[in-house]
């Protein structure tokens, strides 16, 4: 079982590296809207 989990942190590692070649070294989330409230004009 070592070696099966051994190789798959290998791939990992190398998915991630391949991912950071691709997309650059800091690939950001996409940022969510922050809801502004409105004051209801009916009030």
């Amino acid at each position: 079982m070592d070696y099966l989990e051994k190789v798959l942190d290998q791939l990992k590692d190398l998915a991630r590296k391949l991912i950071e070649v691709l997309l650059g070294p800091d690939a950001e989330p996409e940022l969510e809207p922050i809801p502004i409230p409105v004051r209801d004009r009916n009030c």
